[in-house]
């Protein structure tokens, strides 16, 4: 096996995946991801810090580009206006790969300790949200209900795209989500 192979994390991600669905999150091991992806175990590691965090990488590059859209929202927006952006450029990215995203929802959905791990990471991404609201001016409890909002948005919207409800571009069904939402609190 080569050490240093371009490619190497796109191909442990696809190994891994492949092997989740054939067998199971719980029943495939690292070894067989490193073995499947044509490279070592030690290269899984320099990857990935265990193979829970294959169905999570990528989750500091989504809250970074949040946060840049959180930044780059015209000036006076109020917050669900900036939230808004911000979900436009999430559906954006992870809009990319359906069936993809599939597979990981339903990988997550049968295992208790990933459904905790996705809530983790959403957890996360909201108090990001709600710290670039701050940043912006916005008062500490409209930050957090926007981005907690937003958070609930993204969730909705994301399980309707991958469950095959609305087959549309995941950017739209975002927008109408957060348009569905607006009417249920009027």
């Amino acid at each position: 096996m080569v050490r240093w192979e371009p490619g190497a994390a796109g191909r442990l991600r696809e190994a891994a995946m492949e092997l989740y669905v054939e067998r199971g999150f719980e029943q495939t091991t690292v070894a067989e991801i490193a073995q499947r992806a044509g490279v070592t175990a030690r290269t899984f590691f320099r990857h990935f810090a265990d193979k829970r965090e294959v169905l999570f990488a990528g989750s500091e590059d989504l809250a970074g580009a949040l946060m840049r859209a959180i930044v780059e929202a015209p000036a006076g927006a109020g917050p669900m206006a900036v939230v808004a952006a911000a979900l436009d450029v999430g559906g954006g990215l992870l809009g990319q790969d359906r069936e993809r995203s599939r597979h990981r929802q339903l990988i997550i959905r049968a295992n208790p300790e990933l459904q905790e791990r996705e809530l983790i990471k959403l957890a996360r991404l909201g108090d990001r949200l709600a710290e670039g609201l701050r940043a912006r001016g916005i008062a500490p409890r409209e930050a957090v209900l926007a981005a907690e909002a937003g958070i609930l948005v993204l969730r909705v919207a994301f399980e309707s795209w991958v469950s095959g409800t609305d087959q549309g571009d995941l950017r739209v069904i975002m927008a109408e989500t957060l348009a569905a939402l607006r009417t249920v609190t009027a």
